[in-house]
């Protein structure tokens, strides 16, 4: 059976995100009996730029067959103009200007939807929703669908043309249920053959070092945040509420902010930020961590929440962000915090009290091998996409059916 990725970016080089999920899916997938597995992806890794670095053309990484394609639009300096605009009532934006919104935005690349349109492959994945390949290539292929939108509660969603796009999918894939119900909220698909996956864990690297070690923090204790360090990801809010706390609760308990920065933080003798680390120094520093929080409201899954609890360390999560709350009540693996108050009693309880850090992560373990090891994960996913290419693709063109495809649009010329 071959299945189609696309997705905007591709490659160990792209940290997190939903784009990194769906390597993971790719690869996993590849390696069963029975599944041939391509990706069509552009040249680019920065999802601002869409800058073309990598070289365009047919390689092999891990078993995956990945089929690069340069792109003609990048991020425009007009998209903010217009995201500004669309943002503030979107559900009653223009099909036409949600469509400049998609194109100003990038990546735009011909090259990569005529050739998903041309792959004869038995089923297409795409993933996630919000990118022009995946709003572009939907409506051109003619094989079966399947639309991972990795969606959070944000303006773009409500976009009337996002209605359009999901409606053209035959299946859908969530990373939660809680994604799930949001999306099902927001547009009519709820017919639409569909599964509630998430993404798997992988085994631990040793690195060999002690997380203080890696930090240069003595024997101190930390708590820790892995991902980007950015505003949208409620890096700044943790910063803040952190620098407040330790005002408050002066003590030897240290921040460590791990992960690609994009944003500045204000410089604090007890916050470390390492930038972005290998594989094995970020196990090393989960393992040794008291505790993971996770700033961000908009997740659709968090894989580093599910590593935290892979590696039996409690986690505290954004009280906005329902996935991964429902992941904290689901499992009895963490708690969560909606104010600076909340975010001080949460830390103050988990310092104080070993045992109940203990069972916290001891419970969180237990619920991701149950849940999200990657055996379990790919035989369910691998039945699934078998399911949807028995049934051909449903056709179903309501709305944009009318009107020319998102993919026929010209490209902007940035």
């Amino acid at each position: 059976m071959r299945v189609a990725f696309v997705t905007p970016r591709y490659g160990p080089q792209v940290i997190g995100g939903a784009e990194a999920g769906a390597r993971d899916l790719a690869e996993h997938l590849a390696r069963r009996d029975g599944f041939e597995v391509e990706v069509f992806s552009t040249c680019a890794l920065d999802r601002i730029t869409w800058d073309n670095v990598l070289s365009p053309g047919t390689s092999v990484s891990n078993d995956v067959t990945v089929h690069r394609f340069e792109t003609v639009g990048g991020r425009s300096p007009a998209f903010n103009k217009l995201d500004e605009q669309l943002r503030l009532a979107p559900r009653h934006a223009a099909r036409t200007d949600a469509l400049r919104w998609v194109e100003l935005s990038g990546p735009v690349s011909p090259g990569l939807v005529d050739a998903v349109a041309d792959s004869g492959a038995d089923v297409a994945v795409f993933y996630p929703y919000l990118y022009h390949p995946i709003v572009a290539g939907i409506g051109r292929v003619e094989m079966p669908t399947v639309l991972h939108p990795a969606a959070h509660d944000e303006p773009a969603l409500y976009l009337p043309l996002f209605s359009d796009v999901f409606g053209r999918a035959d299946a859908f894939c969530y990373h939660s249920e809680a994604e799930r119900r949001l999306v099902q909220r927001v547009h009519r698909i709820a017919e639409r053959p569909q599964i509630v996956l998430g993404l798997g864990v992988g085994e631990p690297v040793d690195g060999g070092r002690a997380g203080r070690e890696v930090l240069r923090i003595g024997d101190r204790p930390y708590v820790i945040s892995v991902g980007w360090v950015a505003e949208h990801k409620g890096s700044a809010m943790l910063a803040a509420f952190f620098a407040l706390y330790k005002q408050r609760n002066p003590g030897s308990l240290a921040l460590a902010l791990v992960g690609p920065v994009s944003m500045e933080i204000t410089a604090h003798p007890d916050v470390v930020v390492t930038g972005v680390v290998d594989e094995a120094t970020k196990w090393d520093l989960l393992r040794d961590a008291t505790a993971l929080v996770s700033p961000s409201a908009l997740e659709s899954f968090s894989l580093v929440v599910m590593e935290a609890w892979e590696q039996s360390v409690p986690v505290v999560v954004n009280a906005l962000c329902e996935p991964t709350v429902d992941h904290c009540r689901r499992s009895g693996g963490g708690v969560w915090f909606e104010s600076f108050l909340q975010f001080e009693a949460v830390l103050n309880r988990l310092l104080a009290d070993s045992d109940l850090r203990q069972t916290l992560g001891r419970q969180g373990h237990d619920y991701v091998r149950r849940h999200f090891r990657w055996p379990v994960l790919i035989e369910r996913y691998a039945g699934f996409l078998a399911e949807v290419a028995e049934r051909g693709p449903a056709r179903r063109r309501s709305g944009a059916s009318a009107g020319r495809s998102p993919g026929a649009q010209p490209a902007p010329t940035a």
